[in-house]
């Protein structure tokens, strides 16, 4: 990484989050007297981020388009219980249950996708209403009981790592890497970017707007599933209640991390740890004893306080952006139509 890279990272969001995220553990630390030091405290918190570092995975890659999907925690919850039924109700083997679960997911993503393109409404809507459908799905399987799956390979999975790190946390680490790769290096990832960033441009640089949304709520089924099985890996119990906390975690940290709302621009590397941030507030309550409304609370102003501050930024930006004759729509500028293949 050369200078100039460096003093770019060095005024970007994710350096703020990264020291934010180092004083706060500091702080928490020198509080618990060093308690959160132990192998223990470590992995449980570990074990514990892993699902939001998904779940704010699954949203970004949608936001990344421009969209918002508020299914991803109706999604996790249905395919959580149908994990645990079909493995403790049916006996199917979790190599089985987990490739259902994914597969279901990622059919059930595509399917947002293709509804938004073929009605035309909006992203918000559609996964509003799927929202709804899978949650009375969830309760149909599950019911009021708690499905627990004993010692099975998969919960024994949950409970292996590596140097006291959780597996599932290294898994979840691995694909926000490839997912950050898939976004800056490969042509479809591009193009899932360009077609957020600005629609119009995209299209006349002959990317299809309606494949890349498509992709994009596919991928975010996928990841969602991906945090369903980890989530009944680690969970002692799997209940109608997964997934119903998911929505805000979900956007808070993508939005946090620095992704724009109008799409075309997202941070892994801030999302990871805006969720690591969201966390460490949550961990704060636990060690001080706090009302649990306080961290939706702070996590809430935290995220409108963003959107507010990248609002103003975006309104500063466009009115030092210079207009070019026949190169603009609006107040927007519309960058040159090039192929991003």
């Amino acid at each position: 990484m050369n200078a100039s890279a460096l003093a770019r990272f060095a005024r970007s969001t994710e350096m703020t989050l990264l020291v934010v995220g180092v004083l706060g553990s500091v702080a928490l630390v020198a509080g618990s007297h060093g308690s959160l030091l132990h192998g223990n405290a470590i992995r449980g918190v570990l074990t514990y981020l892993t699902v939001p570092v998904l779940i704010g995975l699954a949203q970004l890659v949608v936001l990344a388009v421009g969209q918002m999907n508020l299914s991803v925690g109706a999604l996790g919850g249905f395919l959580a219980v149908a994990i645990a039924v079909l493995m403790a109700d049916h006996g199917v083997p979790a190599p089985v249950a987990i490739l259902i679960a994914l597969a279901a997911g990622t059919l059930l993503g595509a399917a947002n996708g293709l509804l938004v393109v073929a009605t035309r409404i909006n992203g918000f809507i559609v996964t509003l209403a799927t929202m709804t459908i899978l949650g009375g799905l969830q309760y149909r399987l599950a019911g009021t009981r708690t499905i627990d799956l004993g010692s099975s390979g998969l919960t024994r999975f949950g409970d292996m790592s590596v140097l006291n790190i959780p597996v599932i946390f290294l898994l979840a680490l691995a694909i926000a890497g490839l997912l950050a790769f898939f976004l800056r290096r490969v042509p479809t990832g591009r193009r899932m970017l360009a077609s957020g960033g600005n629609p119009l441009a995209a299209r006349l640089s002959g990317i299809s707007n309606d494949r890349s949304l498509i992709v994009a709520h596919a991928l975010s089924g996928l990841i969602t599933g991906i945090a369903a099985v980890l989530t009944v890996a680690s969970a002692p119990g799997v209940n109608k209640s997964i997934g119903g906390d998911w929505l805000l975690p979900s956007f808070a940290a993508p939005i946090i991390g620095g992704a724009a709302l109008a799409g075309g621009s997202v941070s892994v590397l801030g999302a990871v740890l805006a969720a690591f941030i969201v966390r460490l507030v949550d961990v704060a309550r636990a060690q001080y004893s706090l009302d649990p409304s306080w961290v939706n609370f702070t996590v809430g102003a935290i995220v409108l306080g963003t959107v507010v501050i990248g609002r103003i930024r975006q309104a500063r930006q466009a009115r030092s952006t210079p207009r070019r004759s026949g190169d603009t729509t609006g107040d927007r500028y519309v960058p040159t139509a090039r192929s991003t293949s």
